[in-house]
């Protein structure tokens, strides 16, 4: 039977908030993604940043491209 893993941090803010950053509506996000062989969709993006969808690392490594950020500002002001 597989487990669920339950998101322990929320990154949510800081995705949002790059996003916003670098220009991007959720439908610019999801579409680059999309370009870039990965499974996404707006709402897909508005679940990450309301931190009910977990983000898988090969989309992490997209949106850092995509936001020009580093990783540190994805988990910037996290509760460790």
């Amino acid at each position: 039977m597989a487990h669920k893993i339950k998101q322990d941090i929320s990154i949510g803010e800081n995705l949002r908030a790059l996003r916003k950053q670098a220009g991007l509506s959720q439908e610019d996000v999801a579409r680059e993604l999309q370009l870039r062989g990965l499974t996404a969709s707006r709402e897909i993006i508005s679940q990450m940043e309301l931190g009910k969808y977990s983000i898988r690392v090969s989309v992490l490594k997209a949106m850092k491209q995509l936001y020009k950020a580093e990783y540190d500002d994805f988990f910037a002001d996290t509760e460790q």
